[in-house]
């Protein structure tokens, strides 16, 4: 269902029983609510999980470009809000790994666990090129431009090759995201800036990170987990950047314990 929230619209679902703790799902850059298929058996078991579809992405509003990292914590303050969700654990990949820690960070007292999925805090400037570049790429030919040098960041080859499904369905994820959307959320990306603010966080937090990630690189994340109070650490391999899809039973094993699941 659509749900005004924060000036826009986003798409949301909720699965699982009716009394379970609430646990909100957030996409990463170029993906949808359906990145999260492969873990939906185990978390709703006990959780009641509330997947959306960030803005810009899947069937939500795409409103002009930029966007910041303010403006998708704002979103999910409004679906708390309107969900009547007093607090929530929160899992979030790529850029909705970085919204969790924003979201931990401004609004500790709604989130009760952060899991922070291949994610960077920071951008440095060989980072910060790489979104300039790939904003110029949109701007002219569109997302679809994209597809093939997306999917070779987000799986390994092996993968590539022995889940064609897979990856047929990442492709039209990311060729199905609105130029305006990509933009504005990529124009966030691009000033991330988390990192040092990471000794102030004080949510329970476990990093996951496929070892074979490239845009969020396992020792970029060990630094993360180091410089959070209390932060926990969990490595999939064999994964790249989507590592809860390309190695399901890896990435499921490694969240469950802290999801209190196991």
């Amino acid at each position: 269902m659509l749900v005004e929230t924060n000036g826009t619209q986003l798409w949301t679902q909720v699965d699982g029983p009716d009394d379970g703790q609430w646990l909100v799902l957030s996409n990463s850059l170029a993906a949808t609510h359906a990145m999260w298929d492969p873990q939906m058996d185990l978390l709703t078991g006990k959780y009641r999980v509330l997947r959306y579809d960030s803005r810009g992405h899947g069937a939500s509003a795409a409103p002009p470009a930029p966007y910041s990292f303010d403006d998708l914590i704002g979103d999910v303050i409004g679906l708390l809000d309107h969900f009547g969700i007093a607090h929530c654990s929160f899992m979030g990949l790529s850029m909705g790994g970085m919204t969790g820690l924003g979201l931990a960070l401004q609004h500790s007292e709604r989130i009760d666990r952060l899991v922070c999925c291949d994610a960077r805090a920071d951008a440095p400037p060989p980072f910060v090129q790489s979104w300039v570049d790939r904003i110029a790429v949109v701007r002219e030919k569109g997302t679809a431009a994209l597809v093939d040098g997306t999917l070779d960041r987000w799986f390994n080859a092996a993968f590539r090759d022995s889940a064609p499904k897979a990856v047929i369905k990442a492709g039209a994820m990311i060729s199905g995201t609105s130029d305006e959307g990509y933009v504005g959320c990529a124009e966030a990306i691009r000033r991330l800036d988390y990192l040092r603010l990471l000794p102030t966080l004080t949510v329970p937090t476990l990093y996951v990170v496929g070892k074979q990630d490239m845009g969020a690189p396992a020792e970029a994340m060990t630094a993360m987990a180091e410089a959070t109070p209390g932060g926990l650490y969990a490595e999939i391999d064999p994964a790249a950047h989507i590592a809860n899809w390309e190695n399901p039973e890896a990435f499921n094993a490694a969240i469950a314990p802290f999801l209190k699941l196991a």
